[in-house]
């Protein structure tokens, strides 16, 4: 039945007639707007202010979707998700662009599907897996082609004289405090990322054991979804962010605009998951971050999603650093296909 009613939908979207030819992103960004919807009924049934909406669905179709983390995913989905689709369809008819969005958003998607289908394979679910749950695939497969085609599009900005590009270019990582800082923010996320992916793994040192005890429980949650997600970052997460340190002190490394909006939107998504997974009263008490170490945890968890956002916002207020030098001439008013 969902497979039938998703169909529907999408079979609705292309027979709505439009005068201009329309990008085939628009039918990936109106169908996946109602699964939102979807994921928000989820959200607000399992924390009861609605009942009788998905719970035949829950008990028969996907029960892991009663969970803590697929809760917070499910209310990051309604919300922060149809808010981007909206606002990238509205772009979209405007003839303005939302190549930056879309990126977010499939950073997002992909850093959602990659830890919530083996989070469910491998945890305590994997054992009772329903023929429904396979319908999350095409919810992995489409962002990724997505993804592709946005990432092969041409970028617009505006053009910086060269001049500026080169005096930009001359100064060292210590003559750009900025970049220094968000350097040492990225080098600590680094050493975040394989401290709790040794956690997860069942390291035997004595830190790593008072952590996953006396600090984040949650790692150890037989779910699987944070013991999955701490994977990610570590064979994942931990080579992009040493390339984004690469690319900090390196000139003209313009793939910076793209990969850091696309990793801050994954980061974003997984932390908000996690951090509210750890605190939700559907986390089974032992699990959750004890009361006296809510306050470092929380920190040091926001700071680790802050980290990335921080630099994508830095590369796009100031692109000179990150840019391949233009002919002086040009006017910064200008457009330029990057």
């Amino acid at each position: 039945m969902e497979t039938v009613i998703l169909g529907s939908v999408f079979l609705l979207l292309l027979t709505v007639q439009h005068k201009a030819k329309v990008d085939p992103l628009f039918y990936v960004f109106a169908e996946f707007s109602f699964t939102c919807v979807l994921g928000l009924t989820n959200a607000l049934e399992q924390d009861g202010f609605i009942s009788g909406f998905v719970g035949f669905y829950i008990k028969m179709g996907e029960p892991h979707l009663s969970t803590a983390y697929a809760v917070m995913m499910s209310y990051w989905e309604g919300v922060v998700h149809f808010i981007l689709f909206l606002t990238i369809i509205h772009r979209m008819f405007s003839g303005k662009s939302y190549r930056s969005l879309g990126l977010l958003w499939a950073g997002s998607a992909i850093a959602c599907q990659i830890v919530h289908i083996p989070g469910v394979v491998i945890g305590k679910y994997g054992s009772n897996i329903r023929p429904a749950f396979w319908s999350n695939v095409p919810l992995v497969l489409v962002p990724f082609w997505a993804a592709s085609l946005l990432f092969n599009r041409p970028r617009e900005m505006q053009i910086i004289i060269a001049d500026k590009i080169a005096a930009e270019q001359k100064k060292g990582l210590l003559s750009r405090p900025i970049d220094l800082i968000l350097s040492l923010l990225l080098l600590g996320a680094m050493a975040f990322s394989v401290f709790r992916g040794f956690v997860v793994l069942d390291c035997p040192l004595d830190t790593c054991f008072t952590y996953i005890y006396q600090y984040e429980p949650y790692l150890k949650d037989p779910v699987g979804f944070p013991r999955v997600m701490m994977l990610v970052y570590l064979f994942y997460a931990l080579p992009l962010l040493t390339a984004f340190i690469y690319g900090l002190k390196t000139p003209g490394c313009s793939w910076m605009l793209d990969w850091t909006i696309f990793f801050a939107g994954a980061m974003a998504q997984t932390q908000w998951c996690h951090i509210g997974a750890s605190l939700h009263s559907r986390t089974p008490f032992t699990y959750r971050v004890p009361a006296d170490k809510r306050l470092p945890v929380i920190a040091l968890n926001v700071l680790f999603a802050a980290a990335p956002a921080l630099l994508a916002l830095r590369c796009h207020t100031n692109p000179a650093y990150f840019m391949k030098p233009v002919p002086a001439g040009q006017s910064n008013d200008k457009k330029k296909k990057n």
